[in-house]
């Protein structure tokens, strides 16, 4: 485990990231079945998983949650802290490898 010393808008963002994880691991694993059943012809089985696709997005929560990270995005990206997109890449990095 990494230790970073980091600004507020990092610590947040990343605070909701964790809290996102098992939501994005499942869009991730929707959007790969998506492919395959596509690839495959498969129409029904991609409309299937489209449809809780689409109904993870809709949660409320979920919403909230995606919608403060895309207001904290710029903010973090543009921050003068060295220390906030490296360990931003960190905790993404582990969590992809955590889905799998």
């Amino acid at each position: 485990m990494e230790v970073f010393a980091l600004s507020q808008a990092a610590q947040e963002f990343m605070a909701i990231s964790k809290q996102l994880e098992p939501v994005q691991c499942e869009k991730r694993r929707l959007r790969r079945e998506i492919a395959f059943a596509e690839a495959e012809r498969r129409d029904a089985d991609a409309n299937a998983a489209r449809a809780r696709f689409a109904k993870l997005d809709k949660d409320p929560n979920t919403a909230r949650l995606e919608k403060r990270l895309a207001e904290l995005e710029p903010r973090v990206t543009r921050s003068s802290d060295p220390e906030d997109l490296p360990a931003i890449s960190f905790q993404q990095r582990e969590a992809f490898y955590r889905c799998e």
